[in-house]
């Protein structure tokens, strides 16, 4: 239970105290009226008795009574009325309340921490009964608790209020005071009719109320003197005939009223009485025509409120009004029945104001301190002289009545017990036992005898002989069957086992629960039962036996009284939160049942507060439903309390709470809440606007997209795809598009990045970097993507839906440090898109694009949204329609309940963890996507493709369009386009005019420049030039950015220019992702935006086309014309497509060189056929050959060898541009591998070997031209392209084919294909150890020997006559040839043998005549012929080829003397004549 200020000694000694009556003449009365106090009222603070009393037992023991207190009442003889108790009991309750402002108190049990905003005092515990001791006691304890003031105030009004009962004497009346003024006419004539009122009321069967103890009750005779007003000797006068007629034990003279009441009054003097008679002012609610003033009879308090002495009324001449109870409320017609409802707010607010009156009302004006010592003295000498003897009396003869009949037997006692019982019937049946009383004494009945001197015993504080009394009572009781009556000695002879001192005895707790059992289940009486349990509780709670008064408390709730069960109920839960191992969750869960129980009493605030306690336990521990439930009472009965935020705060943690709740209990609480939303919103119309909880918003999912959305595709137009809120966001994208946007800006700023460049972007993101300004241009729209989230079940509309901004005009065009601010800020600044209807279906998680249409430059920030919040009218069917039929359709059936709030959009930032103190630390960086610079105006690029293919063949050529568009309003221009693939398009050279169309290709929209040869052409090649400097690919200059070619530069606001675009299929087969990057800027310079870029992706799918292998080697044929320097170049075919394009075949239509050094010259093995034809899986093989040409500078020749009756230019457009794209990439490509594999070591490379390297370089390019023939839809089309090969090394095979090329040489077509799927794995492969790759410091063997190339010239045959002449001499030319660019040193030794015997007897033995070692020095590119002489001695096939070439460079001494080259075999047939 709650913690009492009382001990419980304390309690119950003041809860059972001697009463009192008081019967007052009028004008006794008006007397103590001056003072607004009735006799009761006036005597009530002074009613403890502040010494020690002593009195004697039957034993003539002396025994100590301490702290007595007497309750004196005025008459009332009308028993209260059940409805009017109850009453009483639900206002006391009302108006005691939790004090506010008070420190909050924290009960810590286990993990929990509880706020229990109240006092906090310790329970006095059992053994200190001293006031000091109790106070010093708590003010050293550690351990507090929470007191329920409400609840010490309901009990002691219980108690009080208890209407006497015939089976107990304790609240019958043991004496009564007869109360006289002194200014009466015959004081002692008015004394005896006061005496004869009070016999007639005792013993007048017209009474049955109020009860006395004994019919021989103690009157007490007291005269009263108005000092001020009063003679004083005729008061003594008649106070000393009264001592002649009464004694002077039985009556006093009390002089009251020595001030004036028109005089002093600035003086202060105590007022004792307000603490009692506040309490009681709760009865200025039941107001009375027929009556000035209101006595109330109670056990120990006089509640008397008096409104004046004008209306008295008379009865038998007296003013005593107790013909009215004043708790018989008139006007209830039912009281018990309509007693425990709900409609109790307004008593409460009229209890306040009877507080103000009551409490603004001086009592005691006219009495002096001196009175109030009269008063005091007044009381004790009552006690002392008239009250105590009296009791000590009575005790004793009812001690002698015991004590006789316990000295007859047993059979004599019940005869005696029959003669004594009367009317007493003794023969019951069962049923008589279940009734209420199960039997009924007299009043002259022993049993009750007993019963009585108990009940005096108790009062006077003699526990033990009370004890004895009543334990004996209980045996004959018991004996009777008589259940009322035993009951009440069980429930007493408990008590005073308790209450007696150094507890012989343990206290008998089944003697309370036999007594509650009792009263609530055979009597039916169930105040005294509930007065069992407050005794009992109070009791167990003082011995730490928490848990049993918790189960007492428990086992009396029930549905006849809500306001017993919900204090009950409370207090069970403050007994579990007292015990040893606080039992929280118990706690919080009994008090939700006492605010449950409250709020069917009407005890609201009551209810609220044990809600609001019991929350503390519950809330985020998981227990949802718990949660709900106890947030959606705090919401209602905070609502009713008009406690407005903190109803919105409790249905807001309802919905903001992952609710586990059914669909329709959710909607409930979604009603509820806006509809006291609505409420709060309506007392300040014009306050800032609420923060709603719902929908959710997952800030950090904002996106925010800066411009115009993407106009879709139109025909055979496609928009670029730019960027969208729709796209994904990709990381690796996004970093790519970053590059490309670095490189056009390094190209247009001379290689250099600017330091404040900020990369462009589009849509901001959580991934974005958001740590600087977006920039936004003006008239440009600003998308604001906020992720809504609906965690109920049921749908959510939102309407009027917008976003809530600031703005900041500043003018960004002026000079740098004259950014200067706009005064005028209207809302035509910006214009923002609302959204009427917002539909949030349940559970769904929904994106809201919101607008602002900026018409200003300056600085936005973007706050949050703001919008109503309602819902739909609940699923149900609507005229037999599905609701859900509608939402989709979007007819919305709007129950009409929204609100109109705000929810704010605040974005945390990354988390910094670059310095060591960010990393010790939790610091996070600005997100400043919400917050964007609104630049001047820019102009705005839009580009359409026209014809784009989304499929091609590997290599195939195709003519598309492009469509520039500036649709903003300034001119644009430095158009560029930067790629990561060149090499997929072209928009022309520099002097590129439109490709015209040949004659022949008309028909087929050729893409080429074509003319048309003639038949003799065939086999030799056509030959032109070009400079890469006309295809955009200066030296420096990065071909990923291409100047795209508009006329003038410039593409004025409206205008739109179409360029054709020519297209080549990437090499390998598959999808291919080909990012564009259009960049442009305006012709006026910006502070803020330099430039803009626009994006497109383009995907396009290739197949199989052809695959294109060559080879280079050196022609061992010297002719004169061409020095030496010829070559054949091996070109090998294979078709690999399978078909799945519908290709029929393919037809080579052309073969091209183009190199700065060599030239196709001819065909060699070209069949009679013209028309070269391959078939699916068909391989063709073709040989050129190829010279030098002497072409300078840094053109290229182009070399055209035709295999059909049309040439195509392949120095124009648009082979060459994507001959020199493919080349650069190539260069690019092999120079990364280059830097990767030999790194700085390349530098460190000695010139000569560089030069002997060289040698073997061979700088020839192949484009093979083709057609392909499709058949689609029983229509043929000619598609065409080129393949490139890239021919670096002699005798070293190329592909057109890049990386898996390698495998397929080796593995052979048949098998490549097995392996495709492989490949990733055996690439691997190509991976060695860095460490190995170091290049040799000497030139390989190969290298050496392509210095010089040889080659002998002699007949094939030589016929010889060696009978004539036995030696056969034949002349064999040696022509050497130097091949590198530096002077060389050659020595011919002619002298080596063959010694190999294999090679003897194939070949024979011949001899060189004449010089057999040669010294030569050959110049660059110089050809020698040398003569030398053969001498054969008999016929046979000889090999020519046994001499030695040793080379080295002219200007090495001794470096790479030994490298030699072996000859090629050259065999000659000698013939004899």
């Amino acid at each position: 239970m709650a913690q009492c200020v009382q001990s419980v000694q304390e309690f119950i000694q003041d809860s059972f105290v001697p009463l009192v009556a008081a019967l007052c003449s009028e004008e006794a009365e008006r007397l103590t009226r001056k003072n607004n106090l009735g006799f009761s009222e006036l005597v009530k603070p002074f009613c403890r008795l502040t010494s020690e009393v002593h009195m004697r037992d039957p034993n003539n023991q002396l025994h100590v009574i301490k702290n007595l207190k007497i309750a004196v009442n005025n008459i009332i003889t009308h028993s209260p009325q059940p409805g009017g108790i109850r009453k009483l009991l639900n206002d006391v309750v009302s108006v005691s309340q939790p004090a506010e402002g008070l420190v909050t108190n924290v009960i810590t049990a286990g993990d929990y921490d509880l706020n229990i905003s109240d006092r906090s005092v310790k329970a006095s515990v059992p053994w200190y009964n001293n006031w000091k001791d109790t106070l010093m006691e708590l003010n050293t304890s550690t351990f507090y608790s929470a007191t329920t003031p409400w609840f010490e105030s309901y009990r002691e009004s219980f108690l009080q209020s208890m209407p006497a009962s015939d089976h107990e004497f304790l609240n019958h009346y043991v004496a009564c005071m007869l109360v006289v003024s002194s200014g009466e006419p015959e004081p002692v004539e008015q004394f005896l009719k006061l005496s004869q009122e009070q016999h007639r009321i005792q013993h007048s069967s017209e009474y049955a109320y109020p009860k006395w103890f004994i019919p021989n009750t103690l009157k007490y005779y007291v005269l009263l003197h108005d000092v001020s007003a009063g003679e004083e000797q005729r008061a003594d006068t008649v106070y000393e005939e009264m001592k002649q007629r009464y004694g002077t034990q039985g009556c006093y003279l009390l002089k009251i009223n020595s001030r004036g009441s028109n005089r002093g009054a600035d003086e202060q003097i105590p007022d004792p009485w307000s603490q009692y008679l506040q309490k009681n002012s709760i009865q200025n609610q039941e107001s009375y025509d027929d009556g000035p003033y209101t006595v109330i009879s109670n056990k120990n308090a006089d509640h008397l409120i008096s409104d004046g002495l004008d209306n008295d009324i008379q009865v038998d001449g007296l003013s005593n009004n107790f013909k009215a109870h004043p708790l018989q409320l008139d006007h209830l017609s039912d009281t018990s029945s309509s007693f425990d409802g709900t409609d109790y707010i307004k008593t409460t607010s009229s209890l306040h104001e009877s507080k103000k009156t009551s409490s603004g009302t001086p009592h005691g004006a006219c009495l002096t301190l001196t009175d109030h010592d009269r008063i005091r003295q007044f009381i004790q000498e009552f006690t002392f002289r008239g009250l105590l003897p009296h009791i000590e009396k009575t005790i004793r003869q009812l001690n002698d009545q015991l004590i006789s009949r316990k000295g007859l037997s047993r059979s004599l006692f019940s005869a005696t017990k029959k003669w004594f019982s009367g009317s007493k019937v003794p023969e019951k049946s069962i049923n008589e036992l279940k009734n209420t009383s199960g039997l009924l004494y007299p009043p002259e009945a022993p049993e009750l005898q007993i019963r009585k001197m108990a009940d005096l015993c108790f009062l006077v504080q003699h526990y033990e002989l009370a004890y004895s009394c009543y334990h004996t009572a209980k045996k004959d009781f018991l004996n009777d069957q008589a259940m009322l009556y035993a009951a009440g000695a069980l429930e007493m002879a408990a008590v005073s086992a308790f209450l007696q001192p150094g507890a012989p005895r343990p206290y008998p707790a089944h003697y309370m629960d036999t007594a509650i059992q009792t009263y609530r289940d055979i009597c039916k009486n169930m105040v005294l039962a509930e007065r069992c349990v407050l005794l009992s509780a109070e009791i167990l709670k003082s011995q730490s036996k928490y848990s049993d008064a918790a189960a007492l408390l428990i086992r009396l709730t029930s549905e006849d009284s809500d306001l017993r069960s919900a204090l009950l109920l409370e207090q069970a839960a403050h007994c579990f939160m007292n015990m040893k191992s606080p039992m929280v969750r118990k706690f919080a869960f009994h008090m939700i049942l006492a605010g449950h129980r409250y709020s069917k009493a009407g005890q609201k605030k009551h209810a609220l507060r044990c809600y609001c306690q019991a929350m503390q336990v519950y809330k985020g521990k998981g227990w949802s439903l718990a949660e709900d439930h106890i947030n959606f009472t705090i919401g209602r009965q905070s609502f009713t309390l008009c406690q407005l935020d903190n109803a919105v705060s409790a249905f807001r943690h309802i919905l903001i709470n992952d609710s586990k709740q059914p669909a329709a209990q959710q909607g409930t609480f979604l009603r509820e809440y806006l509809y006291v939303y609505k409420n709060v919103t309506q007392l300040s119309p014009d306050g800032p606007l609420p923060q709603l909880p719902l929908p959710y918003i997952n800030n950090s999912a904002t996106r925010v997209f800066f411009g115009h959305d993407r106009r879709p595709a139109e025909g055979e137009k496609q928009a670029a795809t730019h960027i969208s809120l729709d796209q994904e966001y990709d990381c690796e994208s996004s970093h790519q598009w970053k590059e490309l946007e670095e490189q056009v800006v390094a190209v247009v700023n001379k290689g250099i990045i600017p330091s404040n460049f900020q990369p462009t972007q589009y849509c901001l993101n959580s991934y974005s970097d958001n740590s600087k300004f977006p920039l936004a241009v003006v008239e440009e729209p600003v998308t604001v993507e906020v992720a809504f989230r609906n965690p109920l079940k049921v749908p959510l509309l939102l309407t009027d839906l917008s976003l809530l901004w600031k703005f900041q005009p500043k003018d960004f065009s002026a000079k740098h440090n004259g950014a200067t601010k706009e005064l005028a800020c209207g809302n035509d600044m910006i214009g923002a898109e609302v959204i009427a209807e917002f539909l949030i279906n349940s559970e769904e998680t929904k994106m809201a694009r919101l607008k602002l249409f900026p018409h200003q430059t300056g600085e936005l920030h973007i706050l949050g949204v703001v919008y109503n919040l309602g819902t739909i009218q609940d699923t149900m069917m609507l005229d037999g329609i599905d609701p859900s039929i509608g939402l989709q359709a979007g007819k919305l059936v709007y129950n009409g309940m929204s609100v109109r709030g705000r929810q704010d959009l605040e974005i945390q930032g990354p988390r910094l963890n670059n310095t060591k103190e960010e990393k010790t630390s939790i610091k996070y960086g600005p997100d400043r996507r919400l917050d964007p610079i609104i630049t001047e105006e820019m102009p705005l690029l839009e580009v359409f493709f026209i014809n784009f293919p989304t499929g091609l063949l590997c290599g195939e050529i195709r003519k598309a369009y492009v469509e520039f568009v500036n649709v903003s309003k300034c001119p644009l221009t430095a158009l560029k386009v930067v790629s990561k693939h060149p090499e997929f398009f072209t928009f022309g050279g520099n002097t590129a005019v439109l490709t015209p169309l040949s004659p022949s290709a008309s028909e087929n929209c050729s893409a080429y420049k074509t003319v048309v040869t003639d038949s003799t052409s065939v086999c030799t090649g056509l030959m032109s030039s070009a400079s890469s400097v006309n295809f955009g690919l200066g030296t420096g200059s990065q071909p990923e950015v291409i100047h795209v070619p508009l006329p003038d530069s410039v593409l004025l606001p409206g205008a739109s220019i179409q360029l054709p675009m020519w297209l080549h299929g990437p090499d390998e087969e598959g999808v291919h992702e080909i990012n564009f990057l259009f960049y442009y800027e305006s012709i006026k310079k910006h502070s803020k935006m330099c430039h803009r870029v626009l994006r497109h992706t383009a995907v396009i799918c290739t197949s199989r086309s052809l695959n294109v292998r060559a080879t280079v080697c050196r022609s061992n044929a010297l002719e004169d014309e061409g020095k030496g320097d010829n070559m054949l170049v091996f070109v090998d075919v294979e078709n690999i497509n399978t078909s799945e394009a519908g290709v029929k075949e393919f037809h080579i239509v052309q073969v091209s060189s183009n190199s700065k050094h060599w030239k196709l010259q001819k065909a060699v093995n070209l069949s009679e056929d013209k028309d070269y034809k391959l078939a699916s899986r068909e391989r063709g093989k073709l040989c050129f050959k190829a010279v030098r040409c002497k072409n300078s500078g840094e053109n290229y020749t182009f070399a055209d060898i035709v295999f059909g009756n049309e040439q195509i230019i392949s120095s124009a457009s648009p082979c060459a541009d994507f001959f020199f794209r493919s080349l650069s990439s190539e260069l690019k490509r092999t120079h990364a591998q280059s830097n990767m594999f030999q790194g700085a070591a390349k530098q460190s490379f000695d010139e000569a070997v560089r030069l002997i390297q060289k040698c073997s370089e061979v700088d020839l390019n192949i484009v093979v031209l083709w057609k392909a023939y499709v058949v689609e839809d029983n229509k043929q089309f000619i598609l065409e392209g080129q393949h490139h090969v890239v021919l670096h090394t002699v005798g070293k095979e190329a592909f057109s084919f890049p990386q898996k090329q390698g495998f397929k040489k080796i593995l052979g077509n048949s098998d490549w294909e097995d392996l495709e799927q492989e490949s990733p794995e055996m690439v691997l492969l190509k991976f060695f150890r860095p460490e190995n790759t170091s290049l040799p410091t000497r030139p390989t063997p190969e290298q050496l020997s392509n210095l010089i190339k040889t080659s002998l010239h002699y007949p094939e045959s030589f016929n010889h006559s060696f009978h004539q002449k036995s030696l056969c001499l034949v002349p064999v030319t040696l022509l050497l040839s130097n091949c590198s660019e530096a002077d060389v040193d050659v020595i011919i030794d002619l002298r080596h043998k063959t010694t190999s015997p294999e090679a003897l007897e194939i070949h024979g033995s011949f001899t060189w005549l004449g010089q057999t070692q040669y010294k030569l020095q050959l110049k660059s590119q110089e050809v020698y012929s040398l003569q030398l002489k053969a001498c054969f001695v008999r016929t046979g096939v000889y090999n020519l080829g046994t001499h030695r070439v040793f080379a080295k460079l002219a200007d090495q001494v001794t470096l790479f003397e030994t490298s030699q080259q072996n000859s090629m075999p050259a065999l000659i047939i000698i013939s004899n004549i």
